[in-house]
């Protein structure tokens, strides 16, 4: 069930750090999706390519981002609804990407996955990748693709001085890499987005919160 005593207040605290929420909806019916897009919410992030889908047949005017690990086969399903993909792990990816981009004539916008965790379980570049893909120039020729910033997620932890330094290191790289073509950085959930507001997140991922616990 929807919180929306909670959603509002999260509302409120995003605002006085000018920054946006995506309402994460996955596996959550879409009435619950509805009541939030009514109550003023726009963007909702799904991790499952065929929900994605299949939730924008029904709710078609709302924005859509894609949260989850992307494989390779989900990418033929994507097309220009899907607002934002948060997760590009690889180069390799970005390419296949792209492709399907041209194929259909739109422009994917994207986050690079940066990996700041002490988890291999989680994905993504390191900085010096990142570094040399932004400065290789190879980006450039992906035409149907648009970079808009870096995506991150800390360690499970409860050390909140761990969670604190790898937010703050993606924070940093943002800032040195910020330009006006790139201009997001998704960083913290429902159990750590305050701190990730305080090391320079423009957009947190939120579910729990505001959905309840899934089950």
């Amino acid at each position: 069930m929807v919180n929306l005593k909670k959603y509002e207040q999260i509302i409120t605290e995003l605002d006085a750090y000018k920054a946006t929420l995506v309402a994460i909806s996955k596996t959550k019916p879409v009435n619950d999706i509805k009541l939030l897009l009514n109550h003023g919410q726009k963007a909702f992030g799904e991790n499952y390519v065929n929900e994605l889908v299949e939730k924008n047949k029904i709710i078609p005017n709302a924005e859509w981002h894609f949260v989850g690990h992307l494989q390779s086969n989900k990418i033929k399903f994507l097309a220009s609804f899907t607002a934002l993909i948060h997760g590009i792990d690889s180069f390799q990816l970005l390419k296949k990407i792209n492709t399907h981009a041209i194929r259909l004539n739109f422009i994917q916008n994207c986050l690079l996955q940066i990996h700041i965790a002490k988890e291999d379980t989680k994905f993504g570049f390191s900085f010096d990748e990142a570094d040399l893909l932004l400065n290789s120039g190879e980006l450039n020729q992906l035409k149907n693709i648009s970079v808009k910033g870096f995506m991150g997620m800390a360690t499970a932890t409860e050390n909140k001085n761990l969670i604190r330094n790898e937010f703050n290191a993606l924070g940093n790289f943002f800032q040195k890499n910020k330009n006006p073509d790139l201009q997001i950085l998704s960083m913290g959930m429902t159990s750590d987005y305050k701190i990730a507001l305080n090391e320079g997140s423009t957009l947190v991922r939120i579910g729990s919160a505001i959905f309840g616990e899934r089950k």
